[in-house]
């Protein structure tokens, strides 16, 4: 099966995914987020799925010489935690906690053809190459 397929396929299976398990839905998230309020504790079972499904994934391709669908792996190579990470990481929360939205998510929700995942990509798509235009020029 050529890449691209597999990769197109892979991406209608994420955001079907998406789409049922209610993760485009802000109000949803956000009630998950909100374990103080109404708690709505039910995308802690995407999660957990989730999870399941990725370290079956991990621990399969360990025994494999090569993906399925791909050449070589592409395997995480640092484990160490440094600033700019740690600041990512708390202004993704941030942001995926303010509006209940975070990207892949939000992508998946452009299809409901509401305004609100469009501005949220379009903010998201500016912050991201903000950001490479700094690293550019701090160099």
């Amino acid at each position: 099966m050529p890449l691209n397929l597999m990769a197109t396929l892979s991406g209608v299976l994420f955001g079907l995914g998406q789409a049922i398990s209610q993760m485009i839905n802000p109000d949803k998230v956000i009630s998950f987020l909100n374990i103080t309020g109404d708690w709505d504790p039910s995308l802690a079972l995407v999660l957990a799925a989730a999870v399941s499904v990725s370290a079956l994934g991990f621990t399969l391709s360990k025994k494999m010489d090569q993906p399925w669908f791909g050449e070589v792996f592409s395997r995480p190579t640092r484990s160490d935690l440094d600033t700019r990470l740690i600041v990512g990481a708390a202004l993704f929360g941030i942001g995926w906690g303010l509006v209940g939205y975070c990207p892949g998510p939000a992508i998946a929700a452009l299809t409901t053809g509401s305004l609100q995942p469009l501005l949220f990509v379009a903010a998201m798509l500016a912050g991201a190459g903000s950001v490479n235009l700094i690293d550019r020029h701090s160099r």
